[in-house]
């Protein structure tokens, strides 16, 4: 059987494709870089993560972008016609006052693992962009677009336009196709497909909160009329009907299924086989409750569906609600190499699981120059949305610790380095060591903002030596707390305990969508150039609790 969710933690939005036997999901990545992770895999049940698409971010800029702000939704599609790997992602820069300012773009490129051509811009009509081939060579581009005006129903409508590769650029402006196959409301994340003689429209419905699904509709144009599937929704975590057109907002908290582990099922892409099996991957995520609060952000389910002799497509079982355990594909098993636990930074690259928040790691952090050690380049303040160097894994499963041994000589206030746990620059824990001018030396302490409230915590300091020191994170469900080490053998607690619950999407103020990371920091908020090193990082999680988040 296949374990749901299948990418845990951050990991939403995802669109699946497949060229040949191998089988690709990109997900969102938001204000981080690199931007849109690449999943891979052979037979939909092991997975590696195995590239990313956007490396480059001066090409894209993300930086002074607030929270939940960045890549949103990307639609990776592989043309066989052109052997050709497509993107088109949206960069969403402003939701103030709800106007939702996002600018989508294309690129392409024959390998997955890139280089990927110059982003095309489309235009900057709605959100959730993604692109159809069809048989005659025509292609498409659909989207939401995000309705402003008073007096009609927001957030919007489906849209779509002609996309003309030779010019490069859209047909004209768009044209509404569809306001969706249930009465949720808050319609979007549009997948444009063709099988036999209809062309599919799906789509999420219900907002990207307890009410979220996943609805279809059909028609032999492209450009409609579509009828609704009679069943929809076809996927949920919130089977029971309800009418929620009148209200705009995402969350709505009221549906949460106690009944179902997955919540907030919906925005799903699917794959046929050439087997004829059919397979789908969602959005997901497991809050704790009763507090509803998703630390680890909406993850990757998928489920095992099939097609009815009347060409409509449903989940294997015949239900629509989203299960944790899902029937193996008849295809050949095939492992995938797994992210070890331990990095001890022998290698002159990064591995692929680290993110940094609006800036690619590069930029400050350094294999080289100490050879097996990761030398991290202090920048600004961890508040800020312009150059941080913060170097984290997204958190897999909220029983996990997080170890790194650094060595770190602060010489003023502004010099700080170590470990943390953080969901955005308004949120995070950390256990710094910096230079104390009350102590006259280097210390350690933990500093805690809590939706943008600073707190130094002056009662946690403590005086160390310029001397290798461990650092830990214990997570233990809906607790954690700080450790530190001379000898990485007897370790003291450090400050009290975090509830864990308040470093997620539903909690935090200033920002949503995403999920938490932990990792290591260093701050230079003098010079941008005084350093720390790291000998190692270790992260082990204990990815099988998913009941005790109750």
């Amino acid at each position: 059987m296949i374990q749901n969710p299948i990418f845990k933690g951050f990991n939403p939005d995802p669109c699946i494709c497949r060229k040949d036997d191998d089988y690709y999901v990109a997900v969102s990545s938001f204000e981080w870089f690199p931007g849109i992770p690449v999943y891979h895999s052979k037979d939909l049940k092991n997975w590696e993560l195995y590239t990313h698409v956007l490396t480059d971010d001066r090409e894209v800029e993300l930086r002074k972008l607030p929270s939940a702000k960045g890549i949103w939704a990307p639609c990776l599609t592989y043309c066989e016609a052109e052997d050709l790997f497509y993107v088109v992602y949206g960069v969403m820069n402003s939701m103030n006052a709800r106007y939702f300012d996002v600018d989508n773009f294309l690129i392409t490129a024959k390998d997955i693992r890139g280089p990927w051509s110059s982003p095309v811009y489309l235009n900057s009509a709605g959100f959730d962009a993604s692109i159809f081939h069809d048989e005659d060579g025509k292609k498409y581009v659909v989207s939401l677009e995000w309705e402003t005006r008073e007096g009609y129903e927001k957030p919007g409508e489906i849209c779509m336009v002609e996309y003309d590769p030779k010019k490069q650029e859209v047909k004209g402006h768009v044209k509404r196709i569809w306001r969706g196959g249930t009465d949720r409301g808050c319609i979007e994340a549009p997948h444009l497909t063709k099988r036999g003689e209809y062309y599919y429209i799906m789509c999420a419905e219900g907002g990207t909160g307890y009410n979220h699904c996943v609805t279809m509709g059909r028609s032999k144009h492209v450009w409609g009329p579509y009828e609704k599937d009679p069943m929809n929704p076809i996927l949920t975590s919130q089977p029971g009907e309800s009418y929620e057109r009148h209200d705009p907002d995402h969350l709505k908290p009221k549906y949460y299924n106690p009944d179902s582990i997955l919540q907030k099922s919906g925005h799903a892409s699917y794959v046929d086989l050439p087997n004829g099996e059919t397979y789908l991957v969602h959005l997901c995520a497991r809050p704790f409750v009763p507090e509803l609060c998703c630390t680890l952000g909406r993850e990757t389910s998928i489920q095992k569906m099939q097609w009815t002799k009347d060409g409509w497509l449903r989940m294997a079982d015949g239900s629509n609600l989203a299960k944790m355990e899902v029937e193996e594909a008849q295809l050949p098993e095939a492992a995938m190499p797994r992210i070890p636990d331990f990095d001890d930074f022998d290698s002159e690259e990064l591995r692929p699981c680290y993110y940094a928040p609006r800036i690619m790691p590069e930029s400050f952090v350094d294999l080289k120059a100490r050879p097996g050690y990761l030398r991290m380049r202090g920048q600004e303040s961890r508040t800020s949305l312009n150059r941080v160097s913060i170097l984290a894994r997204k958190l897999t499963s909220v029983y996990a610790t997080v170890t790194a041994k650094m060595e770190f000589c602060p010489e003023v206030y502004q010099h700080s380095a170590g470990l943390i746990l953080y969901y955005d620059n308004m949120n995070y824990v950390n256990l710094r060591k910096y230079y104390s001018q009350t102590l006259g030396g280097s210390a350690l302490s933990i500093v805690h903002l809590e939706n943008g409230e600073k707190n130094e915590m002056v009662d946690t300091r403590i005086g160390v030596r310029d001397v290798p020191v461990y650092l830990r994170i214990r997570l233990e469900g809906r607790k954690f707390h700080f450790e530190w080490s001379y000898d990485g053998k007897e370790y003291t607690p450090i400050g009290g305990e975090f509830e864990t619950a308040r470093f997620s999407d539903e909690y935090c103020k200033f920002g949503e969508f995403t999920g938490a990371f932990v990792g290591m920091t260093c701050a230079d908020r003098a010079r941008h150039r005084h350093y720390a090193d790291f000998d190692f990082f270790e992260y082990t999680a204990d990815e099988g609790h998913y009941s005790q988040l109750m």
